[in-house]
């Protein structure tokens, strides 16, 4: 896990892709916000915010 200020990513695999995880029953705009902030700060194109707490695994791609 990589430090952006008081931040930290959940997962950088292989320096190209950002990987967020969260225990969530919804998704909301403010953890899409975090994902592209994330991607922005670790000058990344590609992340995945992955959610485990719905009834069933909900997953996002974003792209830069």
């Amino acid at each position: 896990m990589d430090t952006i200020g008081t931040r930290r990513a959940d997962f950088v695999v292989e320096e190209k892709i950002l990987v967020v995880l969260k225990v969530v029953i919804n998704l909301d705009d403010v953890h899409y916000a975090q994902v592209l902030n994330y991607l922005k700060a670790y000058k990344l194109e590609v992340g995945l915010l992955i959610n485990f707490g719905s009834k069933s695994l909900t997953f996002k791609r974003f792209v830069l």
